[in-house]
C-alpha cells in the first residue's frame, strides 16, 4: 500500500549521503517507512559538495530508491546544512536614545534586522542565537516592557561560506528535488542538538562533540542558549588514511580501525613487541597501529578543546561532554576525551530521544543527524495528485505507450515495468509543475497584498502631510488591485481623509472665519 503522508530527510554526509523517509504518530514517536543511501567520498568532502554531478546523481538514485519502498512520489525534502567553514561569531548591536523608552518588540525586531544586515565578505548568515541584552547595568534575555536610554543586542551569527548553500541548492535543482520551505536555513547540528541534548543539559552547560567521516562539530550550550559552534576539518577518515600510509588498502585500513582501533592505550600495561593485528591478508604490528591510532585521536581532541576554550564556557559546562556520531565507537574514546580535555562527565549518545518505530535504524550514532533532521520536519513531502492531472497523464501516456510497444519489426517491449516507471514519471512531474503554478500564484498574491499595504502606508503618510488630493489618488490605486481584505481598510482610510479634506477646503475655513467674527461682535 502507498504512503500518502511522509516526511523525507537527506543529510550530505562525507563518507555517505542518506535519505530517510518517516512519519510522526499522535504519541510523539516516529514510524521509519524507508531508508537509502549512497556512497559519497568522490562527491562530498568536509561535509562541503565539491562534484555536482555526482552529488545530483547520488541524490536522484535516493530519490528513486524511497520512492520505490513507499510506492509514493516524493514531491519535496528536508536537509540538513553542515561542513567545513560552518561556524559562529558574536555581534553587537548597541542604541543610545535621548531619553528613557520603553523597549518594545518592533524594537528588538528592527535589532535582529540590523545584526543580520551586518556583511561578511564571502559568507552569509545562516542563523542566530540571540544572547543576551545588557539594558542598563543589567543583563536580560527578554527586555522587552523595559525602560532604559541604552541597549546592547548581543548576538551569536552562525555562517557559512557562500559556497555552501548555493551548491547544495543547485544540486537540488539539477535532481528536481524540491527543499521544503521550512528548510531554507535548516542547519544540521542546531537540529542534532535538539534531538540528543536534554533540557538540563542544554541549561547546566554542555558541550557536544559530533565525530564524523571528514570533520568534527563542536556546539556549547549554557541557559539553553547555543554559545559556540565550530566544525573541526578532521575525522575519523584522518586516522583511516594514516594506517593507509604503511601501503595498505583503505578498505582494509577502515577495517583494522574499527576492530582493533583504540582512543587511549594505558601506558602501564605492557604489550608484546611481537603482537599483530591482522584482517584478512593484511596485517600490521599491534603497537604501530594504536600509535597512530592515538595520535590521530589525540589531534582531534586536542582541535575541540581548542575550541571549548575559545568559547570561554571551559569551566561553566555542569553536564559536562555529550559524544555522538560513527567516530566516537572508536575503543575508549570517552577515557580519551577526559583525558585530554579534564571534564570527566561525559555521555555517549548513540540515539536521538525520539522513540523510532518501524524500520530499524543503526543505534551507533551514525543515523543521529539524519533523525534530527528528519524530526525537525513538519510539511508533508508526498506528492498529492489531483485525479485531473492523473486522468490527463494516462491520455498521453497511452499515445506515448501506443508508438513504443513495437518497434519496426512488431517487437514488444522487454519490460512492462518501464511502462509503469513512465507512468509514474509524467505523473510526478505533472503533479511539481502543477504545484510550482500554486505556489507562484500564491508568491504573486503575497506581492500584491504588500504593494497594496504600501499604498495604505503612502496615503497615510501624504493625509499627514495634508496632502489629500493625493492620498485620495493613492487610495484609488489601492482599490484598483482588487484585493477584498484590504477593502475595508481602504474605504476607512478614504473616509477619514475626505473628512479632513472637508474640514480643511478653503469654503470650510471661511465660513468658520465668519462664524468667528460673528461670535466676537
Amino acid at each position: 500500500m502507498a504512503a500518502k503522508d511522509f516526511i523525507v530527510a537527506i543529510e550530505l554526509g562525507s563518507s555517505k549521503i542518506t535519505g530517510i523517509a518517516g512519519k510522526k504518530l499522535p504519541d510523539g514517536s516516529i514510524q521509519i517507512l524507508a531508508t537509502a543511501s549512497e556512497c559519497s567520498s568522490d562527491c562530498i568532502r568536509k561535509g562541503v559538495i565539491y562534484n555536482l554531478d555526482k552529488t545530483t546523481q547520488s541524490l536522484t538514485s535516493i530519490i528513486k530508491k524511497l520512492e520505490s519502498t513507499l510506492k509514493a512520489s516524493i514531491g519535496k525534502v528536508y536537509v540538513g546544512i553542515a561542513g567545513q567553514s560552518l561556524r559562529t561569531t558574536r555581534n553587537t548591536e548597541v542604541r543610545h536614545m535621548d531619553e528613557e523608552t520603553k523597549i518594545s518588540q518592533e524594537f528588538i525586531d528592527a535589532l535582529k534586522d540590523s545584526n543580520r544586515g551586518a556583511p561578511i565578505v564571502g559568507y552569509q548568515i545562516l542563523g542566530v542565537a540571540p544572547q543576551e541584552y545588557k539594558v542598563g547595568l543589567d543583563l536580560t534575555i527578554d527586555p522587552v516592557g523595559v525602560q532604559t536610554d541604552h541597549i546592547e543586542a548581543r548576538f551569536l551569527n552562525i555562517i557559512a561560506r557562500n559556497s555552501i548553500k548555493q551548491n547544495i541548492d543547485l544540486c537540488f535543482e539539477q535532481a528536481t528535488i524540491r527543499i521544503a520551505d521550512d528548510a531554507e536555513d535548516l542547519i544540521a547540528p542546531l537540529a542534532l542538538a535538539d534531538a540528543v541534548l536534554t533540557p538540563t543539559e542544554k541549561r547546566s552547560g554542555c558541550v557536544l562533540v559530533d565525530f564524523g567521516a571528514d570533520t568534527t562539530t563542536v556546539s556549547i550550550y549554557k541557559n539553553n542558549i547555543l554559545r559556540h559552534l565550530a566544525v573541526i576539518p578532521l575525522g575519523g577518515n584522518n586516522i583511516t588514511k594514516d594506517i593507509c600510509s604503511q601501503q595498505i588498502e583503505e578498505e582494509d585500513a577502515e577495517a583494522l580501525k574499527k576492530k582493533f582501533g583504540c582512543a587511549y592505550t594505558d601506558s602501564s600495561e605492557e604489550q608484546e613487541e611481537s603482537k599483530v593485528y591482522s584482517i584478512g591478508q593484511c596485517s600490521i604490528p599491534a603497537q604501530l597501529l594504536e600509535d597512530i591510532v592515538e595520535a590521530r585521536t589525540n589531534e582531534i581532541l586536542g582541535n575541540v578543546l581548542n575550541q571549548i576554550v575559545l568559547s570561554g564556557y571551559e569551566n561553566k559546562l555542569l553536564s559536562g561532554a555529550i559524544l555522538t556520531g560513527g567516530g566516537a565507537n572508536l575503543k575508549n574514546m570517552e577515557e580519551a576525551f577526559a583525558k585530554r580535555t579534564k571534564i570527566e562527565k561525559i555521555r555517549f549518545a548513540k540515539e536521538t530521544q525520539y522513540n523510532l518505530k518501524g524500520m530499524d535504524v543503526p543505534k551507533d550514532g551514525t543515523s543521529n543527524t539524519l533523525i534530527a533532521i528528519l524530526a525537525s520536519g513538519n510539511e508533508n513531502c508526498c506528492i498529492t495528485i489531483p485525479e485531473s492531472i492523473i486522468e490527463e497523464t494516462e491520455k498521453n501516456l497511452g499515445k506515448v505507450i501506443e508508438g513504443q510497444l513495437f518497434n519496426e519489426k512488431g517487437e514488444s517491449m522487454e519490460d512492462i515495468k518501464k511502462q509503469e516507471e513512465l507512468k509514474r514519471q509524467l505523473v510526478k512531474e505533472a503533479a511539481i509543475e502543477a504545484e510550482k503554478i500554486e505556489k507562484e500564484k500564491i508568491e504573486q498574491e503575497k506581492k500584491r497584498k504588500a504593494e497594496c499595504e504600501d499604498l495604505i502606508a503612502e496615503a497615510q503618510r501624504l493625509k499627514e502631510e495634508k496632502k489629500y488630493k493625493e492620498a485620495l489618488k493613492v487610495l484609488d490605486k489601492a482599490r484598483g488591485m482588487g484585493i477584498p481584505e484590504k477593502e475595508g481598510a481602504i474605504n476607512s482610510e478614504e473616509k477619514e481623509v475626505k473628512n479632513l479634506k472637508d474640514e480643511n477646503s478653503w469654503g470650510k475655513k471661511f465660513n468658520g472665519f465668519l462664524k468667528t467674527l460673528l461670535d466676537e461682535e
